[in-house]
């Protein structure tokens, strides 16, 4: 089924502008339990705009939450008979679905930044003849999941939450009740016991 988010607009002066009832949102996901596609197409048309708009302050680009937001509703249509209305509202059901999944892209993002910030930092790592060569990627990626395992406990888990996470320095002191010298140091270490491992 094909859904577009960018056509998700309410009428201001409508009911839907509203929004829907706790009733009319459980009665929906309870035919999209039964597998009931129309169901998935009005919930859509109820919800889309309010759930984009979640998504776009935490993703900040409309395209990447527009992409997003398919995946909730792929999400949601699986998921509907686990919906239970004595464990809270639908619309906080809808919601959390919406701001885990733009969590995950965010985290996602992240982490591929930061394995292309490491890499970019080197100097070159492989021969010319190797960048020729098929699967120099997997490569590449095998060598810094390698080189992150030589790690210690305390680096390693600086440098995920610091850039898979995106905890600042500070952040990072506060759950692990660590000293910012401290963090700052494993950080420091860290990155470079990285880069000294993937230029051998």
């Amino acid at each position: 089924m094909e859904l577009n988010a960018t056509t998700a607009t309410p009428n201001p002066g409508s009911s839907r502008a509203r929004g829907p009832s706790d009733s009319d949102l459980e009665r929906l996901l309870a035919d999209c339990a039964r597998r009931d596609a129309r169901a998935l197409r009005t919930l859509y048309d109820l919800t889309s705009s309010q759930l984009l708009a979640c998504m776009i302050r935490i993703l900040k680009r409309r395209a990447l939450a527009e992409e997003a937001l398919q995946d909730v509703f792929v999400s949601v249509w699986q998921r509907a008979a686990q919906y239970e209305s004595r464990r809270g509202r639908p619309w906080t059901w809808l919601v959390s679905i919406a701001r885990h999944r733009a969590i995950d892209v965010v985290r996602s993002e992240r982490a591929e930044l930061f394995r292309e910030a490491v890499i970019e930092e080197l100097p070159q790592l492989v021969s010319v003849e190797e960048s020729a060569a098929n699967g120099q990627s997997e490569r590449t990626a095998a060598a810094v999941a390698r080189c992150l395992g030589r790690l210690t406990l305390e680096q390693r888990r600086g440098i995920e939450l610091a850039f898979i996470d995106g905890y600042s320095h500070a952040e990072i002191s506060r759950v692990t009740g660590q000293p910012l010298g401290t963090i700052k140091s494993w950080i420091r270490r860290g990155l470079l016991s990285l880069r000294d491992c993937l230029q051998r």
